[in-house]
Formats: structure tokens, sequence, C-alpha cells
């Protein structure tokens, strides 16, 4: 069993959230320093309108400018996941767990592969197909088809084996707003949510909870 608390922030300005995200990740990084215990952490929140570059971002992704972008509302902020470019806003589930991957027995590429396994089973729970794809982070639907889209994101840093940031579900969010970028780098490959595959609108909370205990089962969470 690994202890967790939970954090479930509503709807949060993306710069709160990474501050208090870092904080927790130093937290964790100095117990394990110092040999002291570390505590983990899972984060839910929704964000305003924002597009984040991870460290292996390129410019050329975001497809309008920064003051284009300023002036209808959005922020921009380059960080240090991994990966290139994506979006977050509302009606989109961004879960960041700041877990000790030591302590729960886990190397990276098994944990990104968890949180994947962890959305597909989500996503099926509400009758959706969706499968990863070989070379490529996220949760996709369609795969090898003529429409194949991406319905959920992941972008991780570890140090330490402490991770931040996490995964990004599109659960209800405005489509459109991905059409300011190349989503994650990738070219002429779509982007879908829940409430689209259904052609239906779907309460995020109810997504959230779901999420929340898929997430509990499958990294053997103790809620605190």
């Amino acid at each position: 069993m690994n202890f967790c608390k939970i954090h479930k922030l509503g709807v949060e300005s993306y710069f709160k959230v990474w501050e208090f995200q870092k904080k927790l990740f130093a937290e964790n990084i100095l117990n394990k320093e110092n040999k002291q215990p570390t505590l983990n952490h899972l984060i839910i929140v929704e964000h305003p309108h924002v597009y984040t570059f991870g460290k292996y971002g390129k410019q050329e992704n975001l497809l309008v400018s920064k003051d284009w972008l300023k002036q209808r509302g959005a922020e921009v902020y380059s960080v240090e996941r991994g990966g290139d470019i994506t979006y977050h806003g509302p009606g989109q589930l961004v879960v960041y767990p700041i877990f000790d991957l030591e302590s729960m027995k886990l190397g990276l590429k098994a944990y990104i592969q968890m949180l994947e396994k962890s959305i597909i089973e989500l996503l099926a729970e509400f009758d959706i197909k969706s499968e990863i794809v070989s070379g490529k982070i996220g949760v996709w639907i369609d795969v090898g088809g003529n429409n194949e889209r991406k319905i959920a994101a992941i972008g991780v840093k570890s140090s330490k084996f402490i991770t931040m940031h996490g995964l990004a579900l599109n659960v209800s969010p405005d489509l459109s707003m991905f059409n300011h970028i190349v989503p994650c780098g990738i070219k002429n490959k779509g982007v879908s949510s829940i409430s689209n595959e259904l052609n239906e609108k779907i309460d995020i909370s109810i997504v959230k909870s779901k999420l929340i205990e898929i997430l509990k089962v499958n990294f053997d969470l103790d809620f605190l």
C-alpha cells in the first residue's frame, strides 16, 4: 500500500499549480537525499487556457504568436516535463502525480505505461476503445485507421525516482484550441475528447471520480 495525499484543486491557474508541484517535488527530493520518508501526492485540476512547451518543444509547433494568445486570455509556459507543446483548458482533466517510484518499485517506463493503462481502462467504462501507439506516449483512438486521434497526453519529469507533471485527458474541452498548435509535435493527427466521441456533454466530475478510483487500484494507493 502506498500512502498518498490527494489534492482536488478545481479550476486553478497553471502557474500556481506548477509552483505547488515544484514545492512538493523538491520536498520529496530533499527527504530522499536525507534518507527521510517521502509522501506521494495526487493533484487533480482543470486549468484556464494555457499552452506549455516541454523540454523538447519546438517553437514552430506554436502556430500563432504568444501575443495573439495573450489577447485571447491564453498563457504560454516552457516547463521541465518531457515532450513538445500541448494545450490545457476548461473541460480537460489534468492529473499530476508526485510519486516516489522507488518506493512503489516502478521504473519510469512502467510508470508511464501504468498511466496509459489507467486512461484506457477509464475510457472503456464509456465504451470508448483506445490504445497506445508504439513510439508515441499518450492514448489514441482508431489506431492505424484513417482518423487516428489523440484523446490523452502524458508528459513527466523524474529525478531520483520522484515524478512531477503527468497526464491530461480531454473530457469536454474546446477542441478548436488545439488548432493553434501541432499537438505534441505530431503532424497530421487529430485530437478528440470523451464528449466528442460520445456526441454528448460529459460531466467532468464523473470522469474525475472514476479516474481517481482506477489510479487508486493500479498504483495501490491509500489516500490520507
